[in-house]
């Protein structure tokens, strides 16, 4: 075969197709046929030029690190996480950090007035409620409306690790109360570091500024105005003095690491831009420091010096960015380049996965887990098919970008050619067409995606081009799928009868009878599908007339890897959506732990849920058959905790600390608690029945709800008795003073602000 225009191709649609015609004409046409050997392999046009091998230590064209500002935020997350911990026992630190956020508390509660506090509290409600998390279904809402896929997901996960890691590691872990020695006077509920209203607020703001903001100066604007709503409510929140200065600062920093840190790992800018214009997201920018990358790459791995970068054929490749490079050498000395990075490695992935669970066993190829791979298959495969014989476009080398995350393929560039379903066809393009298909059966080869728009015709030659899906060894189902789609391509250009009759020259009846049983539905490309679509002959059932009858091969087949797999699919999903609702919902109260009698963090929040109580109820000694029941609810005005009976099930037993009780239609008894009135009141819901029983004292009221069958209910009553203890407010109010030189507000305590 002679020597073709040294340059590059991938998918021309028509639009491609005319710019290459345009762009040269004037070259040595090659023989029509494919009977004739190979060209050898030349080096890529331009100068010679001295290729260097990259110092050891020395940076990639193109490095990756993760952004400064990134660093910093996850740093700040993971100090503070590790002073939270060190600073949860009683340790002098602890005593310090805590007179400290205390200090700063008093000097915002010297400024409040009647009405700032109503602004404070109208946000802290929005924070606690409805507010924040409309914020988040609306940025899931734009996302996806968007179809931003890869960013949803990032946004949901992220969502996932801070309801999992701050919503359940470290926020029961540290279990810290709220503030001491100023008066709290905002709702709340639960411990409070981090501040969990704090935290989902910045998750979601920085999933809105990262998921829909265009990167660059719009993007600049957007967090700043983030910063602006988040120091809004934390100020709110420390006016209020439901939170301690460094429960705010370790919210947003929690949020901003988590979700931030997702985004630019998963989803850079370079890689999936944010940006309102039609194309695919496979495409990446090649201008900027990519470009000067490229270039840079390119002269020292292959000596060729690059004058020109141009996006082309974007339309139809959705597997990579192709290009066209003007090398140095003259306006017509061009290349091809194919740039691949993990996006498009985890894109064929899930595409496979997909084709997996859809089609079951026919789709037997296994994903690349590496660039490197992906581009190292594609280059093989070129080499292969130009051993065989096949024309397709010669390869000139690799070129490394950024190690194991950006590579490019350099091959040659088909200038001059138009696309198959846009050139005339003659008896000699219709044999070179199915003695390409014999070729490929011959090398042990199936492209995988025979359609117009990978094939390429110039003065005569017919090309193929785009062999990345091509496959080695493949089934004898995906080879014949080769065979009748080739055939469909070119009936759509002539005729099936006058393509059948060329066909048994390469063919016997039975592979042609076995090509179009194979050959329907997900078998051809959507390329081949929507041209079929357009033309008013039935070309499909012309062939299948004409050729031997057979019954149709079964496309969809069924393995316990399939099944298998589409079941995990299906619960990794429940799992996720299930963990991102509850990241969605409201703030409010995350809930605590039951209070234990003693000075623990548990009880010091139930005595700040009731500042006015005298007395604090608390889990003594759980007799055998019993448990305690999570979460407690413990919030602004009440503390609740239930006790789990191994007979009468979860809420067994539900006590309840509050200011106050309605004691209407009750009976005072003799109590059993000393320093408490008792009053009890029986209601009758029919088949159980609930007991209730009240216990007054100065400042508070304590309510036990038991619930259980008319004959347990003694018995319940009494082993409850022994379970549920009464701590001294005064105990607590003289511990926080001993161990941190601070006030618990309330009874015996008394705060300013």
């Amino acid at each position: 075969m002679m020597r073709t225009d040294r340059a590059v191709s991938e998918r021309h649609l028509p639009g491609e197709a005319a710019f290459a015609m345009s762009e040269s004409a004037e070259r040595t046409p090659a023989p029509p046929g494919l009977t004739a050997p190979p060209a050898p392999l030349e080096r890529a046009p331009g100068p010679a030029a001295r290729r260097q091998r990259r110092p050891t230590g020395t940076p990639p064209p193109l490095p990756h690190p993760i952004a400064l500002s990134t660093t910093a935020w996850v740093l700040l997350a993971m100090v503070i996480l590790a002073f939270a911990f060190l600073f949860s026992e009683i340790t002098p630190w602890r005593r310090a950090g805590d007179q400290a956020n205390t200090w700063v508390l008093l000097r915002l509660a010297d400024v409040r007035t009647p009405w700032l506090t109503d602004v404070a509290n109208g946000i802290n409600a929005a924070g606690n409620g409805w507010g924040i998390p409309v914020i988040g279904v609306s940025v899931v809402v734009l996302i996806m409306v968007f179809r931003r896929w890869r960013h949803l997901a990032v946004f949901l996960g992220s969502l996932f690790v801070l309801e999992e890691v701050a919503g359940q590691w470290i926020y029961e872990g540290l279990t810290r109360p709220r503030p001491y020695g100023v008066t709290i006077i905002g709702s709340w509920g639960g411990y409070s570091a981090p501040s969990v209203p704090v935290a989902a607020l910045t998750a979601f703001l920085m999933g809105a500024v990262f998921g829909l903001v265009v990167p660059g100066r719009p993007r600049t604007y957007a967090k700043a105005i983030a910063a602006v709503v988040i120091a809004v409510l934390g100020l709110a929140r420390l006016y209020l003095a439901v939170d301690h200065p460094d429960d705010v600062l370790f919210g947003v920093a929690l949020g901003v690491a988590v979700t931030v840190a997702a985004f630019r790992y998963f989803t850079p800018n370079e890689v999936f831009p944010v940006a309102y214009r039609r194309g695919r997201t496979a495409h990446v920018d090649v201008g900027g420091r990519r470009g000067d990358a490229i270039r840079l790459a390119t002269r020292d791995q292959l000596g060729l010096t690059v004058r020109e970068i141009k996006p082309v054929g974007l339309e139809s490749s959705a597997g990579s960015t192709p290009l066209r490079l003007r090398v140095e050498g003259g306006p017509e000395e061009y290349v091809f380049a194919k740039l691949y990075t993990k996006g498009h490695v985890r894109a064929d992935r899930w595409y496979k996965m997909w084709r997996m669970i859809l089609y079951g066993s026919l789709e037997d190829e296994s994903p690349f887990q590496t660039v490197r791979r992906f581009v190292e298959y594609e280059d093989y495969l070129l080499r292969l098919l130009q051993d065989a014989g096949i024309r397709t476009p010669r390869p000139y080398g690799i070129v490394e970008i950024t190690p194991e995350r950006e590579y490019m393929n350099v091959t040659e560039f088909f200038a001059g050619a138009v696309e198959l379903g846009d050139a005339d066809i003659d008896d000699a393009v219709i044999d070179q067409g199915l003695l390409l298909v014999r070729k490929l059966w011959d090398a042990g080869v199936a492209h995988r995606d025979i359609k117009p728009g990978n094939l390429m015709v110039r003065q005569g030659e017919l090309l193929l081009i785009d062999v990345m899906f091509a496959q080695v060894r493949p089934s004898p189902w995906r080879q014949a799928v080769d065979l009748g789609n080739m055939m469909l391509v070119l009936a759509v250009r002539t005729d099936p009868d006058r393509v059948y009759r060329r066909a048994l020259n390469y063919f016997t009846p039975a592979e042609l009878a076995e090509a179009f049983a194979a050959t329907r539905g997900m078998a051809s490309p959507t390329q081949l599908r929507s041209s079929m679509k357009k033309d008013p002959r039935d070309l499909l059932g012309t062939f299948r007339a004409l050729a031997l009858p057979r019954e149709p091969i079964q496309l969809q087949r069924w393995s316990v890897r399939r099944v298998g797999l589409a079941l995990a699919i299906l619960a990794a999903t429940v799992i996720a959506a299930y963990a991102s609702a509850q990241a969605l919902k409201p703030a409010g109260n995350p809930g605590a732990f039951a209070p234990t009698c003693g000075t623990g963090h548990s009880i010091i929040l139930a005595a700040q849920a009731v500042p006015s109580a005298a007395l604090v109820p608390c889990v003594a000694a759980l007799p055998a058959g019993w448990q305690v029941g999570f979460p407690a609810d413990v919030a602004s005005g009440h503390a609740t905790f239930q006790l789990d009976s191994g007979q009468a099930g979860g809420g067994a037993v539900t006590v309840t600390l509050s200011a106050t009780c309605d004691l209407a239609d009750t009976t005072q008894v003799l109590s059993d608690q000393p320093g408490t009135r008792r009053f009890d009141h029986l209601l009758s819901p029919h088949p159980q029945f609930a007991e209730l029983r009240f216990y007054t004292f100065p400042g508070g009221c304590i309510t036990y709800r038991f619930i259980s069958a008319p004959s347990a209910s003694s018995l319940f009553a009494g082993a409850v008795h022994g379970a549920v203890g009464f701590m001294p407010r005064a105990a607590l109010v003289n511990y926080i003073r001993h161990t941190e030189g601070l006030a618990l507000c309330g009874r015996g305590a008394a705060c300013p602000g």
